[in-house]
């Protein structure tokens, strides 16, 4: 931590951590990604210049204490080429930065620049609080071009650019490699949901073990499924889905569960934050790619990518996911503010030093500058690149405002449901209440 970086005190958070990141992982994905320890108060400033021109922008972003080491290492390296610009920086875990962020928003005070998530970027623009960075694009202050993969599309809404993305993700099947080999079972891609039903049957009648974690509230999973059926989860304005496909979704996650291809929800649930896969419940589940980095760290297996099942054989409804930096309507920087965020999604020293701690580098030139040595992020880089090479990514329908509230519910409900706390109908009901109240609609 480099002294005079940080506003107000550090605290720790105890005994928290892992559970969650686990819980927020699962319901905001590459969004979420990587929960932290430590967090910082409040963070003032005023953001103005001094007497030499140099001006000060505030940075808020959320993750843990390595995230804010990588993090400070950056902004050295920005703040030596512009010597004129000084960072602020302040860092909380997921839930925190919000409730913190809300706050400051709703004051006129937010900082100048911040960590954001697709599911955030209707609902902030509706309260007049993001900055359409258009014009300095304009102005030549911030490049968007470079990006792979389509991925400069990714924070624009309505026509409006507000956000840029640092890093990318993708839904993949991560696996216990050992167990799928003894099952016998060879995920490829274009596999379809009736050869994952008969994969998760072989692995348990073969190996004694659950093929799958379970998908009551992977919200991205069943995303990429109703994207399969020309459909999706979210439109601009709202649910793109009926009570009736929830309903449908939910009552197979269940009898998969009764019939032991899923693991039991209860088990699951007793050993968090440990994942089932790792503690050697089920022998594979859903997550974002560059998660894969958690299962080697818990647990004693190797572990790998496999493919998204299909409904047809061809079309899986993946997309890239992206943490990406916006910037507050308020500040009164927007130039600076342009700079210090082409400098961190462009500059290879940025990703030799932030590596796939915010996903797979967005740009060429950082996605080439880093060369993963670790047989885990090589693993995530391929996965990526055949996504690409098999031209199966789509574009992402921006989510609409009160996106967040409908994500939280869906994964509450949907344990309930795990738990036994609600039937299918009940849950099913729930969640389109509390989601039409969210959206307005």
């Amino acid at each position: 931590m480099r002294a005079g970086r940080w506003c107000g005190e550090v605290r720790t958070v105890v005994n928290g951590r892992n559970v969650e990141r686990r819980t927020i992982l699962k319901a905001a994905g590459a969004t979420a990604a990587t929960l932290g320890l430590a967090a910082t108060t409040g963070c003032g400033g005023d953001g103005g210049a001094s007497a030499d021109g140099t001006v000060t922008i505030r940075y808020a972003w959320w993750g843990a204490e390595d995230r804010a080491q990588r993090i400070n290492k950056t902004i050295a390296l920005f703040e030596k080429k512009y010597p004129k610009i000084k960072v602020k920086t302040d860092f909380q875990p997921y839930l925190d930065f919000w409730k913190k962020f809300n706050t400051q928003a709703s004051g006129g005070n937010p900082p100048d620049v911040f960590q954001n998530a697709i599911g955030f970027l209707r609902k902030y623009d509706a309260k007049n609080v993001l900055l359409d960075l258009s014009e300095q694009v304009e102005a030549g202050n911030l490049r968007m071009d470079g990006f792979r993969a389509g991925l400069e599309k990714f924070g624009e809404v309505d026509g409006k650019l507000l956000g840029v993305p640092v890093g990318s993700n993708s839904m993949s099947l991560v696996i216990d490699k050992p167990v799928y080999t003894r099952a016998g079972v060879k995920p490829e891609l274009g596999w379809t949901w009736d050869d994952f039903d008969a994969a998760m049957r072989r692995i348990r009648d073969r190996t004694g073990r659950a093929g799958d974690s379970g998908m009551y509230g992977v919200m991205y999973l069943y995303d990429l499924y109703l994207r399969q059926n020309g459909k999706a989860f979210f439109t601009e304005k709202g649910l793109g889905f009926t009570e009736s496909d929830l309903t449908d979704w939910w009552t197979k996650a269940e009898k998969g569960v009764k019939d032991g291809r899923y693991a039991d929800p209860k088990k699951v649930a007793q050993i968090k934050p440990k994942s089932a896969v790792s503690a050697e419940l089920a022998g594979s589940e859903f997550t974002w790619d560059n998660f894969t980095v958690r299962y080697t760290s818990e647990g004693k297996s190797e572990y790998g990518l496999a493919p998204i099942p299909t409904t047809d054989g061809k079309k899986t409804g993946q997309y890239l996911g992206s943490l990406m930096l916006s910037a507050s309507k308020r500040t009164r920087h927007p130039k600076e503010v342009a700079q210090f965020i082409d400098f961190m999604v462009h500059d290879p020293e940025v990703a030799k030093i932030m590596g796939y701690d915010r996903g797979v580098p967005a740009t060429q030139a950082q996605y080439d500058a880093y060369k993963p040595t670790d047989e885990v992020n090589k693993a995530i880089a391929a996965y990526e690149e055949s996504l690409v090479e098999a031209g199966v990514l789509e574009p992402i329908t921006p989510h609409p405002n009160g996106a967040d509230i409908c994500e939280s519910a869906f994964l509450r409900i949907a344990e309930e449901l795990a738990l036994g706390k609600r039937s299918v109908d009940e849950a099913v009901q729930q969640f389109f209440t509390e989601s039409k109240t969210a959206l307005g609609t």
